[in-house]
């Protein structure tokens, strides 16, 4: 049987897996808004949704866990969700998920 402990332990980890994924989709938005609604010459960029969208929110739960795990003094499994929030970020800049919206890149001068 779960003691009362583990049972708001588990409740307090849900919740910042939540709150994480939460806050990593309110991070996407700006870039998956532009992208989406075409900011350079009414260019759209669909794959901001199958593949920015899903980094942040994973990368957001991810980060909010190390936070848990760290602060509960669980360094084992701190490092290793540490190591899985920089592996999305290497591969999220590598393929430009994360990287600044297009209409930033693109724009020269005139702006």
């Amino acid at each position: 049987m779960e003691t009362r402990q583990e049972a708001v332990t588990g409740t307090i980890g849900c919740a910042a897996a939540l709150f994480g994924t939460l806050a990593g989709i309110a991070l996407w938005f700006p870039y998956g808004r532009t992208a989406l609604f075409g900011a350079f010459e009414g260019e759209t960029n669909p794959t901001v949704l199958w593949l920015g969208l899903p980094f942040l929110a994973l990368g957001g739960a991810a980060t909010a866990l190390t936070v848990l795990a760290a602060a509960r003094r669980h360094w084992r499994l701190a490092a290793g969700l540490a190591v899985a929030v920089a592996g999305l970020a290497a591969f999220g800049y590598a393929f430009d998920a994360l990287a600044a919206p297009q209409a930033a890149q693109d724009c020269g001068s005139p702006c």
